[in-house]
């Protein structure tokens, strides 16, 4: 990813990427960094991060790394001390665990992005855009989804979302802060987590086709998704952070590529990058997950400019290759 997400120079720009450990945020931190930004500050409680993810960021002179969490509002000042642009990706992120783990959830997903927020208008941050989630759609089934449209939550995790989008809206009105929601939609890439119980779908499958161990599909497998390479969300952050268009400012944005497709197409991909012929394990569907989903991203292409650079197929190629990589290093253990 070359400078191609934005015109502006970043030599005198401070920026603090929360959760930038992990999958989406050390990927923003990565491209703020590789194109010269004067400073990138990650803070991080490690929960979720990797020290591998930090590892690829401590090359650069600009980075800065604070181990704490966003319950502590203290550290959120700390954090946002002395920085110009904030991009929001710390959360807890599993549907099914939401619902094991409510009051969890709540602490770090709600009060977290409160203390952040507060902490950003304390210390004069100019923007600060945050992650929300297609989550939000919950029980709603028009297809495509239009940000305007939303109906009720269907798991914790979602309603922790959509009260970030509440509290935003306050914030924004009440304080007067830039803040911008991006909901995304089945973000995948390398770095994301192929481990423990709620590990990431595509991890999971090229994990167990290269292993040959079970690979679950919950429920029938026609259920689609509008698969989202992450390069696409690192684009929304930096265009997000850095816009100028005050029109675009105290919205909520579906991220998404605006294209569908089933898991069952999701899991043949993988079987064919992979030369395999191994059969995946159907299951009961999950409680909590919605059946479609497909995102209209006009809006965000309108106000911020944002044009999705890799569809699923050449996303897909490159995840694939990154895991194939990471675990014949590992010795393909399982």
């Amino acid at each position: 990813m070359s400078n191609i997400f934005h015109t502006k120079d970043l030599s005198n720009d401070r920026f603090l990427v929360t959760g930038g450990a992990g999958f989406i945020g050390s990927h923003i931190a990565e491209y703020l960094l590789k194109n010269g930004a004067k400073k990138v500050r990650v803070l991080d409680n490690m929960v979720n991060g990797f020290a591998a993810n930090l590892n690829v960021l401590k090359k650069y002179p600009a980075f800065e790394f604070i181990e704490g969490d966003i319950r502590n509002a203290a550290t959120c000042v700390q954090a946002c001390e002395g920085i110009d642009y904030v991009s929001h990706q710390a959360a807890l992120g599993s549907v099914p665990r939401s619902i094991k783990e409510p009051l969890y959830f709540n602490e770090v997903n709600v009060t977290g992005f409160a203390n952040m927020v507060k902490a950003a208008i304390d210390c004069k941050v100019k923007t600060f855009v945050y992650a929300s989630s297609s989550s939000v759609y919950g029980d709603e089934l028009t297809l495509p989804k239009t940000e305007d449209k939303v109906g009720n939550c269907l798991s914790p995790y979602a309603a922790t979302k959509k009260t970030n989008e509440l509290y935003a809206q306050v914030f924004a009105d009440v304080y007067g802060i830039k803040l911008m929601g991006f909901r995304y939609f089945n973000i995948f890439g390398s770095r994301q987590d192929p481990d423990g119980p709620y590990a990431a779908v595509i991890p999971l499958f090229v994990k167990g086709i290269i292993n040959e161990t079970p690979v679950y599909i919950n429920g029938d497998g026609n259920q689609t998704r509008d698969f989202t390479f992450v390069e696409n969300a690192v684009q929304v952050n930096v265009k997000g952070m850095l816009s100028e268009n005050e029109a675009a400012f105290n919205k909520v944005y579906n991220v998404a590529v605006g294209e569908r497709f089933t898991v069952n197409d999701l899991y043949k991909a993988c079987q064919q990058q992979l030369d395999s012929n191994f059969p995946p394990t159907y299951r009961e569907p999950r409680n909590g997950d919605i059946r479609d989903s497909l995102a209209d991203i006009s809006l965000a292409k309108k106000l911020l400019g944002y044009q999705p650079t890799k569809r699923f197929e050449d996303g897909l190629v490159e995840t694939i290759n990154y895991f194939k990589k990471l675990y014949s290093k590992e010795g393909i253990v399982s």
